[in-house]
């Protein structure tokens, strides 16, 4: 099987019977960076004491976070259930008896159950790599290509599905839309009435771009109605904070009490989490 279509499973959750599936959840999404500041994600992820975490950019193997598996380690320390997929091999963060890769969890109290992803048909060719590069971390060569990593959690009789994003950061608006589109064409094979939450790294401020019809198109709603803090920290004086982080929901579902944590400085991103009621 090619490794960049398996996914990672693994089951840490404490068995809980429950009859009726509780009025509301606790979501997280974030950009973690590769897990380089693992303790400080940790720790705000307890804190957090969220039902459901979308997490982006997890290092698998990697030389750079001394060969741990992210998802795993997280999962673990917070007792959570989790999947992870495979966005791309790190061609200069492992070799080839032991590869590393780059991807995508989702973590959950309760069961994940029918996993799957969606490898996005448009991909930029500016991580493929080329003869003339060498394997030195500067220029991060990779094998694979962004995806939308696709999961359903099962709350007592209630289910939720999650698609958890990592849209193209190396391109125009017009190509992570393009991502966007064939993710959204997905979802119309869903109910209306399940439940459903699309969160990630979409690279695109999306009241700005062609996103924001796309997802009034698909009757997802923002968590944040569209009034967002800014979910990256300044690089330097003259680059501006970004709004590329969001939360989404479709179905009878609603979000209250947005927050974009921007007090946590564990990821080059900030921690977005919302409370989601069932309706």
């Amino acid at each position: 099987m090619n490794r960049l279509q398996e996914i990672e499973t693994g089951s840490f959750a404490p068995s809980r019977w429950l009859f009726f599936p509780p009025s509301a959840l606790r979501v997280v999404n974030w950009n973690i960076n590769r897990g380089l500041k693992l303790q400080g994600i940790v720790e705000f992820l307890a804190d957090a004491k969220a039902d459901l975490i979308l997490l982006q950019e997890v290092d698998l193997n990697a030389r750079r976070t001394h060969r741990l598996n992210i998802a795993r380690e997280i999962a673990k320390a917070l007792r959570m259930n989790y999947v992870f997929a495979r966005e791309f091999q790190e061609l200069t963060q492992g070799s080839a008896a032991s590869p590393a890769f780059h991807g995508q969890a989702t973590l959950s109290r309760w069961p994940l159950l029918s996993s799957r992803i969606i490898r996005f048909q448009r991909q930029s060719h500016f991580w493929d790599p080329h003869w003339f590069l060498p394997e030195i971390e500067p220029f991060q060569e990779r094998i694979g290509g962004r995806l939308a990593l696709i999961s359903q959690m099962q709350i007592a009789a209630q289910t939720l599905v999650s698609y958890n994003l990592h849209l193209e950061s190396r391109s125009n608006d017009d190509f992570r839309c393009s991502q966007l589109r064939e993710t959204l064409d997905d979802v119309a094979r869903y109910r209306s009435d399940l439940p459903i939450v699309l969160a990630g790294d979409l690279n695109l401020e999306v009241p700005r771009t062609a996103a924001s019809g796309l997802f009034a198109g698909a009757q997802f709603r923002d968590a944040f109605q569209n009034d967002h803090s800014p979910t990256t920290p300044p690089h330097s004086l003259f680059q501006r904070q970004r709004v590329i982080d969001w939360i989404f929901t479709r179905g009878p579902i609603h979000a209250t009490t947005p927050t974009v944590h921007s007090s946590i400085s564990a990821s080059d991103h900030y921690p977005l989490s919302a409370v989601l009621s069932f309706a």
